[in-house]
């Protein structure tokens, strides 16, 4: 892989596998990637950006910070910022993100899942993505002092 500009709509560099690359396995890291080439298995980028290219062929489970998908994507898409389909892309599966679009052209089986605060499931169970307050009946009073 090599560092490359991205491409248009895409800020700063990224990683690059180009379309005579192919990739079985897992996929992770932290930078964004631009896919070309054919990946099977899981990519998990933790946060950064994933951007499949027209060329792409994934056949993986998607954990990503935002996606835009040009290329065939079969897997489910979780994204904590958005989603977006250009004319170009063929996905089936599910997305789960907060924002999501969907030009014309696209074609897309799967369901959609828009929520407030889409964090990776280890990070909710370990209640730390949520930025949010304990609830009231969360927390427990002090005892009162007995004179």
């Amino acid at each position: 892989m090599e560092t490359a500009k991205a491409p248009d709509g895409v800020r700063g560099e990224m990683a690059n596998l180009g379309k005579s690359l192919s990739i079985r396995g897992e996929l992770s890291g932290s930078e964004d990637l631009y896919i070309d080439g054919q990946v099977e298995g899981a990519i998990d980028l933790h946060g950064n950006s994933l951007m499949v290219g027209p060329n792409g062929r994934i056949k993986a489970n998607v954990n990503a910070g935002s996606a835009v998908i040009q290329g065939k994507l079969e897997g489910n898409i979780r994204a904590t910022d958005r989603v977006d389909l250009k004319q170009s892309a063929v996905v089936l599966g599910d997305i789960a993100t907060q924002r999501i679009s969907i030009e014309e052209g696209a074609y897309f089986k799967g369901g959609v899942d828009v929520q407030r605060d889409v964090a990776r499931p280890e990070a909710k169970a370990a209640g730390i993505s949520s930025g949010k307050a304990p609830s009231p009946a969360a927390a427990t009073a002090p005892e009162p002092r007995k004179s």
